[in-house]
């Protein structure tokens, strides 16, 4: 499985360990992944509900390591020290035409400030260096427009109404996409 490195962070690929710590507390996932976790921990929209989805979905597909969570580490910079400050992932591995997934969420106190836009690339360009991988999608909420924004920094385009089932009552889910000719 591999570590994904930006210019600030490493994606850590989140282990069956580290998903159960992660559902114990940020205490817990502090221990499990040697990095310092926020007690802010974790991102809105990602619950006990979703950990415990990561780890049936990790467990039934032990093999698809590479398409599942990765926990976003801040590496130290300048007088900031190293600290998880949210996370990213796929939904599942690549579709028989060549489709993936992918979803993520920086803490709110480390928003603003390209983490956002940092991880989604740094999924994108591995996606679409493998060979199965012809697109890589996106749902968000049509009212988070900072979330649009990293999507449309990263060269997403709009491709029209998405579909989430975990999306809140009444919500409208819009879908993006990137190309592997983009």
């Amino acid at each position: 499985m591999p570590r994904l490195d930006t210019a600030r962070l490493t994606l850590l690929p989140a282990s069956l360990a580290m998903l159960e710590a992660d559902l114990e507390g940020p205490v817990a996932l502090e221990r499990a992944l040697g990095v310092p976790v926020p007690p802010a921990w974790p991102p809105e929209l990602y619950n006990a509900d979703a950990i415990r989805w990561t780890i049936a979905a990790l467990s039934s597909r032990p093999t698809d390591r590479d398409w599942c969570l990765y926990y976003v580490v801040r590496r130290p910079l300048d007088d900031a020290p190293e600290l998880l400050v949210g996370l990213g992932g796929f939904k599942a591995p690549p579709d028989g035409e060549g489709m993936v997934e992918l979803g993520y969420g920086i803490l709110t106190a480390h928003r603003r400030r390209g983490y956002a836009t940092e991880t989604v690339l740094a999924m994108c360009e591995f996606a679409l260096h493998q060979p199965q991988v012809r697109r890589v999608i996106a749902h968000t909420l049509s009212h988070l427009d900072a979330s649009i924004g990293v999507l449309v920094k990263a060269g997403f385009t709009f491709v029209g109404e998405g579909e989430d089932p975990d999306a809140p009552p009444g919500s409208t889910v819009v879908r993006y996409e990137l190309a592997r000719s983009a």
